[in-house]
């Protein structure tokens, strides 16, 4: 029941990027404000990846030096097979610099950004019951200009918008599963409270996001950025000690 549970926060939480979507086919919104949003995402993940998975690891005496490594390197080699395939520009918010780029590496590309979010979320449900306010809505918030940007690559090589809103849909459904797969982890792996899985999950976020989240997120958001990423990250530090 937790398992299904933790798939269900996961969509939810995914669901964002088709509203990231239609957002995009309906309103186009400038590249600043994507960016300003990207920075905003990020620095919520940072925090909650901080409060939520790192210290609840170290709390719990966990390996978690060892889970973090193996995270972000089995990211890195995922990613780095997917660059090669064409998914390179996936987080690009001026599509027609990834006009070029293969539109199903593009898509695989941003399910790979998605799992270890959704993962982290099936995670929290698992080890504490409940679902971690602080990380639903920062990977809800930050979700949203992924999906705009991925969007905006894609439809730059000729994707219709019907198409794009039924991809996107999936990559929910993919996320939901993500989520059951970290519910799963932790109850296989029960030692230390699913430390290590906790650390796994944040390695992975944090090289998800320095990989291209915030570098464009800085490109496009121009110096105020930084104080919006702050922004990010104290609302939601803020959200993990209400919680």
């Amino acid at each position: 029941m937790t398992q299904l549970v933790a798939g269900g926060w996961a969509a939810l939480a995914a669901a964002s990027l088709a509203i990231g979507c239609a957002v995009t086919l309906r309103l186009r919104p400038s590249t600043r404000v994507i960016g300003l949003t990207m920075g905003f995402g990020a620095g919520a993940l940072i925090s909650a990846t901080s409060y939520e998975l790192v210290g609840e690891a170290v709390k719990s005496h966990g390996p978690v030096v060892l889970g973090m490594t193996v995270g972000a390197l089995t990211f890195w080699a995922a990613d780095t097979i997917v660059d090669r395939r064409g998914g390179e520009d996936r987080k690009r918010i001026e599509g027609n610099r990834a006009a070029d780029g293969s539109g199903p590496a593009i898509l695989l590309g941003t399910l790979l950004d998605g799992i270890p979010e959704s993962f982290v979320l099936g995670i929290s449900v698992a080890v504490d019951g409940v679902v971690s306010v602080a990380f639903l809505v920062a990977v809800f918030v930050s979700n949203l200009p992924e999906a705009i940007a991925a969007t905006g690559s894609l439809a730059a090589t000729g994707w219709p918008g019907q198409r794009l809103l039924t991809l996107w849909l999936w990559v929910v459904v993919a996320s939901a599963v993500a989520g059951l797969v970290g519910a799963v982890t932790v109850s296989a792996l029960p030692a230390a409270d699913g430390a290590f899985a906790q650390a796994f999950g944040a390695g992975a976020v944090l090289t998800m996001l320095a990989d291209g989240m915030m570098p464009e997120a800085f490109e496009h958001g121009g110096r105020v950025v930084g104080l919006v990423t702050v922004l990010g990250f104290i609302v939601s530090a803020a959200l993990s000690r209400l919680a």
